[in-house]
């Protein structure tokens, strides 16, 4: 298999390698497996602060923030472009997923298929805040399997599209805000390599990403997962100032230690020297059970750690 050298094509391959697929596979996965189709359904994109909420949990969230800090390799503006190209036509899809809701509620049990995709939500919180309890939970695409054998009714299938154009816009909205989230951590990568706890703010996202399910099925929590990813997002970050203030509280040990090197120096060229030596040789020979490695002469058999 040929590899071109173009300098061109070589930038499209390193754009389009394995940062894009990276990143399209952590961003399009809610559209994949049926966990944003479900949140439409469920009508969890009813107003516009829903859709932020929605798509910053869902399309952002910590493993966005994981691939694009870790992960992607470039300039920041090389990254931007990966963005912008996995951004665009994930924006498009969430459109064109949300038009055709309506027919995919046709097909499938809708309180069922809710019920599967608020565990895959509940399994991908849990798998993000702790590597050892994902290890005893089934794989996300396991649960919205079953969730699709259990809830599909192919009897039922219509073709009809959204009426509600306010739904759509909404759908739009959430992927945009997710592009938009995933873009700006791309631009200040450079600055939150270096000031951002990521794992401090994966476990906070799990724990904004576990209040999305009770909602789903019977309890509201209205804003609160979007107030806790914000709070897990300062939390997460050691402001510049933090760590100047703590560098001008910490004491100086300059002055303390020219002293002891002065003390020392005295010591070294005889000052006190008599004083100084003299006694613990006295107290030494009066000890009368002293151990025999005690003394500081180089004996033959001495334990290696004295």
């Amino acid at each position: 298999m040929s590899t071109s050298q173009h300098p061109v094509a070589l930038q499209m391959e390193r754009i389009i390698g394995g940062n894009a697929r990276l990143l399209a596979l952590v961003m399009m996965l809610p559209l994949v497996d049926g966990v944003f189709p479900a949140l439409i359904l469920a009508g969890a994109l009813n107003n516009p602060l829903d859709a932020i909420q929605v798509g910053l949990l869902i399309f952002g969230g910590s493993a966005t923030v994981a691939v694009i800090l870790a992960e992607m390799n470039g300039t920041a503006r090389e990254q931007a472009a990966v963005v912008l190209l996995v951004g665009i036509p994930l924006i498009l899809l969430s459109a064109v997923q949300a038009a055709l809701a309506p027919t995919i509620g046709s097909v499938v049990d809708t309180v069922i298929f809710e019920r599967f995709a608020a565990l895959v939500i509940a399994a991908i919180a849990a798998k993000t805040a702790s590597a050892t309890i994902g290890d005893y939970l089934p794989n996300p695409a396991v649960i919205i399997g079953l969730g699709l054998v259990a809830s599909l009714e192919p009897s039922g299938a219509t073709f009809s599209l959204m009426t509600e154009p306010e739904l759509v816009v909404n759908a739009t909205l959430a992927a945009a805000v997710g592009v938009a989230f995933a873009l700006t951590i791309a631009l200040t990568g450079p600055y939150l390599r270096e000031y951002m706890d990521i794992d401090r703010f994966r476990f906070g996202s799990a724990v904004a990403l576990g209040l999305l399910p009770p909602s789903l099925l019977w309890m509201t929590f209205g804003q609160a997962p979007l107030v806790a990813l914000l709070v897990a997002a300062l939390l997460a970050i050691e402001f510049p100032f933090r760590e100047s203030a703590d560098a001008d509280s910490s004491p100086e040990p300059d002055a303390d230690a020219d002293d002891t090197t002065a003390r020392m120096g005295a010591v070294t060229d005889g000052g006190g020297a008599s004083a100084s030596s003299e006694p613990p040789i006295a107290e030494r020979d009066e000890e009368p059970n002293a151990y025999p490695g005690d003394d500081g002469t180089d004996t033959a058999g001495r334990a290696p750690w004295l």
